[in-house]
């Protein structure tokens, strides 16, 4: 437990970062995961979820919640799963 001042302002602001990263992390692999499952179904009209995932998983790293490596290689592996399906069909 902190004893001065400052880190216990220190571990507040910690705590709500946390909390606030989080959230967004769900939020983003929930996303993600839409996207995939809408590849599986239907492949044709999953634009619209595919850039929503997109964008998520970029905002995810440029806030540093994933490594900038990470979310392009979610991104392209997501590219390549829906033009495989699109393909397919």
């Amino acid at each position: 437990m902190p004893h001065t001042r400052h880190r216990k302002k220190t571990l507040r602001k910690n705590q709500e970062q946390r909390l606030k990263n989080r959230a967004q992390r769900t939020n983003m692999r929930g996303t993600v995961k839409a996207a995939k499952a809408a590849i599986a179904d239907d492949p044709a009209n999953v634009d619209g979820i595919m850039s929503e995932a997109v964008r998520k998983i970029d905002k995810a790293a440029k806030a540093n919640l994933i490594h900038p490596n990470k979310a392009s290689r979610m991104q392209s592996r997501m590219a390549k799963a829906r033009n495989k399906a699109q393909a397919d069909s």
